[in-house]
């Protein structure tokens, strides 16, 4: 599993609750933050998730070879 795929989550959890105190108290600068945590979150996710699988794919096409 890609590191990013791990920063990616935490960063998106950490936005979550963010975005949930942010709420809670009437935080508005603080409920912004926490959604952009979330997108960036998501989005490192994403990119460790193409790193694995084109990881996944080389191993696949070496062991052809």
């Amino acid at each position: 599993m890609d590191s990013d795929r791990v920063k990616g989550a935490i960063k998106k959890k950490t936005g979550e609750l963010k975005e949930n105190v942010g709420e809670l108290t009437g935080d508005e600068k603080l409920k912004r933050s926490g959604q952009s945590d979330q997108i960036r979150g998501a989005v490192q996710n994403t990119v460790g998730g193409v790193k694995d699988a084109l990881r996944e794919s080389d191993n696949k096409s070496a062991d052809k070879h």
